[in-house]
């Protein structure tokens, strides 16, 4: 089903003054820190749960760079319930040489802690291993006691290819402009997704999973080799995995997933194709075994993006709504499952435009209000992760 998503683009918002330190602070915010002081290394990817007994437990990637750095780790803090301290960071996984990025935390029905991450053989994203650890004791100090770890293997059919080609031909010729003599993109995608390799191996995670009400778990991917998405399934809590049919467009990844009342799956992806950079949109009517075409909406982006849906039935959208840029990050509330947006609140700028707010994380906790973890660098050598708490109610 295709709905017209209209984001009120035209929205005012405050004017700040400032260095790059100074940020908004919003009426809705009602507490905000770094996780840990602002250091040299790189500190990226974050994701956010909360746990059975009320505390909060964070994960990012940490090291001297990304995937030319193999001593990129992954690495956590707690949170205790009714405070507004985090504890020194511990770790998370650790492939030792290899880096290891974007993890992911996800509690299933069970009550068991998933951590699910990527390790980047050869250093390049698109040979990027899937990796997940669980555990059932993870509520004691320092990190989760880890009793399972494996990798996610997948392995799409020739219905991945066949998909690819009949989703490209939908969207018609490419506006972009190609040289002659130049390959043709939907060409090169097109033969890369007949190749069994290329479509097994690669499948990234950044935003966490979602369960259906019949229980089954959708565990959004995306491939940078092919510039494309699709949705890992697990119909056993999480014991093994398949993988959906692709989310195809010319560029949308990293997709945040949430579920409309009458049970279709909507996916909203970061933009990599061509310009104007724009929030990609696609859906699925049967449980996330396939998707729509993705189309661009009117939303501005930059980079990664988040979006919930909250125990009144509230949308919330969570992302850089610029495309210059991650100097700002906005929060969207929607009435309508999506179809248009009443609110829009500036949650980080920067006036000059020199620091960087990315790569979301956005839960709603046992009391209503919303939690959210992001990249938060004021400039090299100057990073840390945000834990903002954000009250909607004072929004409506």
């Amino acid at each position: 089903m295709t709905r017209k998503i209209f984001f009120f683009s035209a929205l005012l918002f405050a004017c700040f003054g400032g260095g790059a330190q100074n940020t908004v602070t919003s009426k809705a915010i009602v507490q905000q820190e770094i996780i840990f002081p602002y250091q040299d290394e790189h500190t990226h990817g974050s994701s956010i749960v909360q746990l059975p007994n009320g505390d909060l437990l964070a994960a990012w990637f940490q090291g001297s760079g990304e995937r030319t750095a193999d001593d990129v780790h992954i690495m956590g803090a707690r949170q205790k319930k009714g405070t507004t301290a985090w504890t020194t960071p511990f770790p998370m996984a650790d492939t030792k040489g290899i880096p290891d990025c974007n993890p992911v935390l996800f509690l299933n029905k069970e009550g068991k802690l998933f951590l699910f991450w990527i390790a980047v053989q050869a250093n390049q994203w698109q040979y990027s291993l899937l990796r997940f650890r669980t555990s059932a004791n993870f509520q004691a100090e320092g990190a989760p006691l880890w009793d399972w770890q494996d990798d996610i293997l997948l392995k799409p059919d020739d219905s991945f290819a066949t998909e690819v080609i009949k989703k490209l031909k939908e969207a018609g010729d490419t506006p972009a402009g190609w040289a002659a003599y130049a390959p043709k993109y939907d060409d090169m995608i097109i033969e890369a997704s007949k190749d069994k390799m290329k479509r097994s191996f690669g499948w990234m995670t950044r935003i966490h999973p979602i369960t259906l009400t019949n229980g089954r778990i959708l565990l959004p991917l995306y491939s940078d080799g092919l510039n494309m998405s699709l949705v890992a399934i697990s119909d056993d809590n999480g014991t093994t995995w398949r993988p959906s049919l692709p989310i195809v467009g010319r560029g949308p990844i990293q997709p945040a997933l949430a579920v409309r009342k009458s049970g279709e799956v909507v996916a909203i992806m970061r933009d990599s194709g061509d310009a104007p950079g724009r929030v990609w949109m696609s859906s699925s009517g049967d449980q996330g075994e396939s998707w729509s075409l993705a189309k661009k909406t009117e939303i501005p982006n930059e980079a990664s993006v988040e979006l919930h849906v909250l125990n009144d039935g509230t949308w919330v959208y969570f992302g850089n709504d610029i495309s210059d840029g991650r100097y700002q990050l906005s929060l969207y509330l929607s009435n309508d499952e999506g179809n248009s947006w009443y609110k829009k609140e500036v949650i980080e700028f920067s006036p000059d435009r020199k620091a960087s707010f990315s790569y979301p994380c956005l839960i709603q906790s046992s009391d209503g209000l919303i939690h959210i973890s992001y990249s938060h660098s004021m400039g090299s050598k100057n990073e840390s992760i945000k834990h903002v708490v954000i009250d909607v109610n004072k929004l409506k």
